[in-house]
C-alpha cells in the first residue's frame, strides 16, 4: 500500500489503471494495446479480467497490433488499413496466422 505506482513493474501499473476503472463500474471498456509491453504472467491476468469483465455483460473493445492477443480475446475482429475497416475477420480466420494473412491478403485503396 505505501508503494508509489510508479515503482511498479508495467504489468501491475496496468493492472492498478485497470482496477481504478473498475471501481467506477462502467459498462463499457475500450483498451488500446492493453498488454503492451508487460510479461506474461501480467498478460494472462490482463486477459483473465478482460473475459470476466465480458463474461459479465460489459462491453469490451480492444484496439491492439498484437494478432494473437486479438485471436485470443476477441469474438469478432475488424480489420482497418488506412483508417476505414476493410474487412471482419471471419471464424475459421481467429488465430494469429489467419489474422496476419487476412490482413496481408487486403490491397490498399488506390490514391486519389
Amino acid at each position: 500500500m505505501d508503494t508509489t505506482v510508479s515503482s511498479l513493474s508495467g504489468g501491475n501499473q496496468q493492472k492498478v489503471v485497470l482496477a481504478k476503472w473498475l471501481q467506477l463500474e462502467p459498462t463499457l471498456f475500450l483498451l488500446d494495446d492493453p498488454t503492451r509491453g508487460v510479461d506474461v504472467g501480467a498478460r494472462a491476468e490482463l486477459h483473465a479480467i478482460v473475459r470476466r469483465l465480458a463474461a459479465g455483460g460489459s462491453s469490451v473493445v480492444v484496439c491492439s497490433t498484437d494478432m494473437l492477443e486479438l485471436a485470443e480475446l476477441c469474438d469478432r475482429v475488424l480489420l482497418m488499413r488506412s483508417g476505414p475497416i476493410v474487412r471482419e475477420a471471419e471464424a475459421g480466420e481467429m488465430s494469429e496466422a489467419g489474422l496476419l494473412a487476412a490482413l496481408n491478403s487486403l490491397t490498399l485503396p488506390e490514391s486519389a
